[in-house]
């Protein structure tokens, strides 16, 4: 009787469904719970449907945290609502030098282009020597005046969790959230340049003596085409580890990605990919609506 009874209760608990457990420290979305969550290699994910504010997977999303070049959407949006002229011609000097870092730039020192050239390097290939010629001759008062216009509009924005010391992100007290940062993305989907530009592939100048560089978008997502990206930004500084965010749509929605401190860039893209991948492959869940 007792093996029969025994029997019985492994062949009923057998018979039950199995709810998928998050990775830890992993929260997502109530229609997603009974699928097993992707574990992502970024330290701090937020994935959010941009019509509903539904947060669908997050992960640390409220720890602060070094932005890199994540910071150029903000600087962008400084520049584009300064109203000065984009077809203006400005010259990288040696105050765009990186004496913090020690980065290097193929974008000489003498190089001229018009601003909405050095934005589109800016935010296609991250050019920092681009972000930081364009803070410098927007304001007068220089950089200082154009980083306090960066913190004034994270602020209108409702980031109160972030601010800005300078205009590319290689200053590592550049901080913020995982939650702060999808409101940036959401704010600069509404500039038709800055979705222009952060999408578009490839590009060539003019530089000094002639010489013609070819630029391409930082981020493999463009590059390998397959997604329907609205706007993105890539970032990196040893701190900050590997970080991305973008809004893309999948299924129907619009989604915003943000993605920080993975260890590889092929582990940031793998990332946005496996989350894709796991919102698609379950028919009833909020896809399908």
């Amino acid at each position: 009787m007792i093996k029969k009874i025994a029997s019985l209760l492994v062949s009923a608990a057998l018979a039950m469904p199995v709810l998928a457990a998050s990775p830890q420290g992993v929260l997502v979305a109530s229609e997603m719970s009974g699928y097993t969550a992707p574990r992502l290699n970024s330290h701090s994910v937020l994935i959010l449907n941009g019509l509903t504010g539904e947060a669908l997977y997050e992960k640390n999303a409220h720890q602060r945290m070094p932005i890199a070049s994540i910071s150029k959407l903000m600087t962008a949006m400084v520049l584009l609502d300064s109203g000065v002229s984009l077809e203006q011609q400005v010259t990288v000097s040696d105050a765009e030098i990186d004496r913090l870092k020690h980065t290097t730039s193929r974008l000489a020192v003498g190089t001229t282009l018009s601003r909405q050239e050095m934005l589109l390097l800016a935010l296609m290939s991250s050019e920092n020597r681009a972000a930081a010629t364009l803070a410098r001759t927007t304001f007068t008062g220089g950089t200082s005046i154009f980083v306090e216009r960066m913190n004034h509009k994270a602020q209108s924005l409702g980031m109160t969790e972030t601010i800005f010391h300078d205009p590319t992100g290689l200053d590592v007290r550049n901080t913020s959230t995982a939650a702060d940062l999808a409101k940036m993305v959401q704010a600069a989907q509404k500039y038709p340049l800055i979705r222009e530009f952060t999408t578009t592939e490839r590009h060539q100048i003019l530089s000094v003596r002639n010489r013609v560089l070819q630029y391409k978008n930082s981020n493999a997502l463009v590059r390998e085409g397959g997604w329907d990206i609205a706007v993105q930004k890539t970032g990196y500084i040893q701190e900050a580890g590997r970080c991305m965010v973008l809004q893309a749509v999948v299924g129907s929605q619009p989604l915003i990605f943000v993605l920080l401190d993975a260890g590889a860039s092929s582990a940031r893209v793998n990332d946005a990919k496996n989350i894709k991948i796991w919102l698609e492959s379950h028919p009833g869940s909020w896809l399908a609506g």
